[in-house]
């Protein structure tokens, strides 16, 4: 089917604009640094003396210090949370872009992984030009002692290489440690070795205090490749004549015999060239969002100093547990995120959670679901629940039960937020991918009729049939609310068990209306869209997704597929930043 442009152009559009723009500026700025140096008459004696190197070696660099500057911003999530919740960005569009600050956070990540091969392979050749062409004439040129110096001699006694080899070293580590499938198995690791950007930003700030590389500061007095009045040779080349003792006392700035011929006015200058090293820029770039970030991280520090008090721990089915809390001042809105830091299981590990029940004007309790999965939520569950032979499933807070401390940092802006600014939003989930959406249903059984929404299309997935058993009560409670309301078209609940061994009912008639909405096999996606674009012409439907990326990309493709019924829709994907 073809492609709907209004459905492309809300879901592709922008983002594609903000990365062409993104795009154009890095160009720009290699190609405008790399003229510079290639071209620029203050670097003509380092230019002949280092070659492409030293250009690639600084366009690089320009293009470093850039993305270096960019990849904190994604990382202030309070900030962005507040220009989404805010009214000064009343645009949807605009605010969905801030949904995409992890995606471009990777990106800047590989970019610099990419120029920093390219920079360091240039200084490579750097240093062995450094080496070969070292220069008699221009000794404060010269980054080696004498010629022929040994380049790994330059590299490793040189502030510039000494950092550079570490900063290798720490982006390395970060980089390999930011692979999927260390994040999924040891979460830990990727969580401990990102944290060393600290150090790799403090070696980048040295890295350029080296001055290693110099210009020419007095173009006036010696315009380059002049010939300096005193040189050796300078009779014979005014009379038009070669030295007698060519090549040795070539003037600078020749190279070939016949350019002495050719050349029958010669510039003639008074002064020797002076150089200097170029002032230190890398810090300009960085220092106002590194300052940014670091004021964030102290506001976030002082926010969450204050361990929260919990309320009651709830074991549900298919290892997952809820944790029900209550924390003085705090507020959040549906489809928002925290991150749970527990001392007792890491002194410095947290991980972040979807809110599944927000506080409220009448009721100050939230709470999250954890899926029992890795290291440090195994740890966490031994230290909340009792051991296995008390059978308990829920168990009340009671002030001789010794809770380790538990602190919490947030909220922070989620995709799903925009889920009830939208008339009609078609909600899909995959397993524990609902906890989105439960803060969501929690929110409509309070008070639906102060937001936008006014039709909600809920699918949810399912291996095992026990899963749905986290959110039955909240489902059939505001299922049976909007009967009760004359509203029945309001929430169309549609739960899909993928798995078909050992096949019932959900819990018997306790949850009657769950179990008429019970399908087996998976969903066919494309009649599902398109009912509901049949059933809403004309209209713009929110697509919302937190499940298994092969559900994620189908409804990514059909949301930008064309329809007959006139019906957009904008996809929306979660996204932990």
């Amino acid at each position: 089917m073809a492609v709907s442009w209004r459905s492309w152009l809300a879901n592709e559009g922008v983002k594609h604009l903000c990365l062409f723009i993104w795009l154009s500026l890095n160009v720009l700025l290699f190609w405008k640094t790399f003229l510079l140096y290639n071209q620029g008459p203050e670097y003509h004696y380092l230019h002949q003396m280092l070659g492409l190197g030293l250009c690639l070696s600084r366009a690089s660099a320009s293009v470093l210090n850039f993305n270096c500057s960019l990849i904190l911003l994604p990382m202030c999530r309070t900030l962005l949370a507040f220009l989404r919740g805010s009214h000064k960005i009343p645009s949807r569009m605009t605010r969905r872009i801030l949904d995409k600050s992890r995606t471009f956070h990777i990106t800047c990540g590989v970019t610099i992984c990419i120029f920093s091969g390219v920079h360091v392979a240039a200084h490579l050749i750097n240093a062995l030009n450094f080496s070969v062409n070292y220069s008699e004439d221009f000794v404060e040129l010269n980054a080696a002692r004498y010629r022929h110096e040994d380049p790994r001699r330059i590299l490793f006694t040189t502030v510039p290489g000494l950092t550079g080899v570490c900063m290798v070293l720490v982006l390395f580590l970060m980089v390999t440690a930011s692979t999927y499938a260390i994040r999924i198995s040891g979460y830990d690791i990727f969580w401990y070795t990102h944290n060393l950007f600290f150090i790799f930003y403090m070696l980048l700030v040295l890295h350029v205090s080296g001055g290693l590389l110099k210009y020419q500061t007095n173009l006036d007095t010696h315009p380059p490749g002049c010939i300096y009045l005193n040189q050796t040779g300078y009779p014979e080349v005014v009379l038009g004549n070669l030295p007698q003792h060519f090549p040795d006392s070539l003037p600078r700035g020749f190279s070939k015999p016949e350019e002495l011929v050719q050349n029958t006015f010669v510039k003639i200058c008074m002064e020797e060239p002076r150089f200097q090293a170029n002032f230190p820029q890398t810090w300009l770039w960085i220092s106002g969002p590194l300052c940014l970030y670091c004021a964030e991280r102290l506001y976030r520090c002082i926010r969450s100093n204050k361990p929260v008090t919990i309320i009651s721990i709830i074991s549900h089915p298919s290892d997952v547990m809820e944790i029900r809390m209550v924390k003085e001042n705090f507020t959040a809105r549906p489809g928002q995120y925290i991150t749970l830091h527990c001392p007792s299981v890491s002194a410095l590990e947290n991980h972040p959670f979807t809110l599944t029940m927000c506080p409220t004007k009448t009721k100050a309790t939230f709470g999250v679901h954890l899926k029992i999965v890795g290291d440090w939520t195994e740890r966490f569950r031994d230290l909340l629940l009792p051991p296995p032979s008390q059978d308990s499933e829920i168990l009340p807070f009671i002030q001789s039960r010794n809770y380790p401390k538990l602190y919490i940092d947030g909220p922070f802006g989620s995709p799903f937020e925009e889920s009830l600014n939208y008339e009609v939003s078609f909600c899909v989930a995959g397993g524990i991918g609902v906890t989105p959406f439960a803060a969501v249903l929690n929110t409509l059984m309070d008070d639906w009729k102060s937001y936008k929404l006014r039709r909600l299309y809920f699918i949810w997935v399912c291996r095992d049939i026990q899963s749905f058993s986290w959110f039955a009560d909240l489902l059939c409670t505001l299922h049976n609310k909007f009967w009760q309301e004359n509203r029945p078209d309001y929430i169309n609940i549609q739960l899909y068990l993928s798995q078909t061994d050992g096949i019932q009912k959900i819990i018997g008639e306790k949850y009657h209306a769950l179990n008429s909405r019970l399908f087996v096999g998976r969903p066919r996606w494309k009649l599902l869209l398109d009912e509901v674009a049949k059933c809403n012409r004309g209209k713009t439907v929110g697509v919302f997704c937190c499940g298994p990326s092969s559900i994620s990309k189908t409804l990514h493709k059909l949301s930008n597929q064309n329809n007959s019924y006139g019906t957009k829709f904008e996809y929306n994907k979660e996204s932990f930043s």
